[in-house]
């Protein structure tokens, strides 16, 4: 990943990063997903201009199959955004800035 703020996801590091004080923005994607690699590179600004506010990760669902199964993911791109551990609120698709932005903002 180009971006030093994306957290990459795995089934090793995942309750812990969860767990955080700061809310995470978990993507449930896989890179034959055209509409995740689309959400891509907003999802880096939003690292960048939203950062201490939230915290974004990506799952591969392709090497989670389990994680992407106990939250119940069925269609990619899923955007989970975790609080203190919990899921707080769920969307999903391909969705533009400004849908992300108000998604964090509703939820932090």
């Amino acid at each position: 990943m180009a971006n030093d703020k994306i957290i990459e996801l795995n089934a090793d590091n995942f309750q812990n990063e969860i767990q955080g004080d700061t809310p995470l923005l978990v993507d449930f994607w896989a890179s034959w997903c055209g509409p995740c690699r689309m959400v891509a590179p907003v999802l880096d600004e939003i690292a960048e201009e939203m950062d201490g506010k939230v915290r974004i990760g990506k799952l591969n669902v392709d090497d989670n199959q389990d994680l992407s199964v106990q939250y119940q993911v069925q269609s990619i791109p899923t955007f989970l955004l975790f609080k203190g551990g919990e899921v707080a609120d769920r969307m999903m698709g391909a969705m533009p800035k400004a849908a992300f932005e108000k998604f964090v903002e509703k939820n932090t």
